[in-house]
């Protein structure tokens, strides 16, 4: 069960990450982008519950991967954790560079552990 909660956040942080791309898929693409862009709007929502849910099932990969995909959509907002903010924010700033990549990793992840 829990590993279905990771499996779905995974998903849907993956799909956020990718809104910029998911037009390159053939056939479902165009609608997987509008889909995509329209959870955009929840993006820092989504990357509080990713980071919630990463750090109550920490101790695995697919949970370590789910914290990044969190702090990249919740960087907004990582700024105002005292003390701790502005790393959390270089951190997200940084791996926000490999976006595309890391959204990938995550849809892959997600679909296989709900497999």
């Amino acid at each position: 069960m829990n590993n279905m909660i990771v499996g779905l956040m995974l998903i849907v942080g993956g799909l956020v990450l990718l809104a910029g791309s998911l037009y390159l898929i053939p056939a479902l693409g165009k609608y997987l982008e509008k889909m995509a862009k329209f959870m955009g709007a929840f993006q820092t929502l989504i990357g509080v519950i990713a980071i919630v849910v990463a750090i109550l099932e920490f101790g695995s990969l697919a949970s370590g991967i789910l914290l990044v995909v969190g702090l990249i959509l919740a960087v907004s907002i990582m700024a105002m954790i005292p003390a701790l903010g502005k790393y959390f924010v270089k951190f997200a700033k940084a791996m926000g560079a490999f976006q595309t990549a890391i959204g990938v990793i995550a849809l892959i992840v997600g679909i296989w552990d709900l497999l």
